[in-house]
């Protein structure tokens, strides 16, 4: 075999000079946190740069909420983020951020009904959010490359696309499925090219709407099977509030993680507050 194909040592001896300078407990060095510690401590402290993570859910499952809930976390943890939305302008995104980050509802937002502590509730949300590293661009271009153009100068950490489905692929196919296909390809190349972590939320197309169980699979996301083949993570929101009734399920949230590429699958729990679109840890609720 040619030498120029074989390992080389310097690379592993760099490696594992770098695994034994690190202090135990201490994050890698290529790990961004979701800001969700059970997410964070399921897939070993956080999303990898160059990682390419979809996170899909059910019609009306809160997914375009936890992405925004996700990026306002890292952006705080002071990682630069570029969100990409294909469904709101800039000013609706950043209403809707004000509601997550200050507990405060959309509606009395709109309508000027806020009550006093609200009022001052959403001047401090105002005040946290004003500096975060985050940017917000819109989904829109004829082709792929047209959509990320913009990104050049930024040079995020982490870049957040809201939706796959709304995505120009590099070029078009014969059938949506195969824009898609070439999209999540092109999507894991920016994520090596860039050096960040790319997560792209997705509707789920093959998600029978007969189907006793719920709960989202890599199968659901179709576009030929390229989620399954080319993601790093794979997450599915599911809400049992959508399918049933009773008080013990009121908020109640699985985000599982349906690949893992670097470690177990397995799910975390999550609670949903509806009225402030807000997700939040079970474990650390307060963040």
């Amino acid at each position: 075999m040619s030498s120029s194909r074989r390992i080389r040592p310097d690379s592993l001896a760099q490696l594992v000079e770098r695994v034994d300078a690190r202090e135990p407990g201490t994050q890698p060095p290529d790990t961004i946190p979701s800001g969700f510690p059970s997410l964070d401590n399921a897939l070993g402290g956080g999303f990898r740069r160059q990682d390419l993570v979809v996170l899909g859910g059910d019609v009306g499952a809160g997914k375009s909420a936890l992405a925004i809930g996700m990026a306002l976390r890292v952006a705080r943890a002071g990682f630069p983020v570029a969100y990409l939305s294909g469904e709101m302008d800039e000013d609706r995104l950043l209403e809707r951020a004000l509601a997550l980050e200050g507990r405060v509802q959309i509606d009395e937002m709109r309508c000027a009904t806020l009550a006093e502590p609200a009022r001052a509730a959403l001047g401090s949300a105002a005040f946290r959010l004003r500096d975060l590293p985050m940017r917000v661009f819109p989904l829109s271009g004829p082709t792929f490359g047209d959509v990320i153009a913009d990104l050049e100068p930024d040079n995020p950490s982490m870049i957040v696309l809201d939706y796959l489905q709304l995505l120009a692929p590099p070029e078009r196919r014969q059938t949506h499925d195969e824009d898609c296909a070439a999209s999540i390809r092109a999507l894991k190349a920016l994520a090596l090219e860039r050096h960040v972590v790319c997560l792209t939320v997705s509707q789920l197309p093959q998600l029978a709407a007969e189907r006793a169980d719920r709960r989202p699979n890599l199968d659901d996301f179709g576009a030929l099977g390229s989620v399954k083949q080319h993601a790093d993570v794979v997450l599915g929101l599911y809400r049992e509030e959508m399918y049933s009734t009773g008080p013990d399920v009121a908020g109640a949230t699985e985000l599982i993680i349906a690949k893992n590429r670097n470690g177990p699958t397995g799910f975390v729990d999550l609670y949903f507050h509806r009225q402030w679109l807000r997700f939040e840890d079970m474990l650390d609720p307060d963040r």
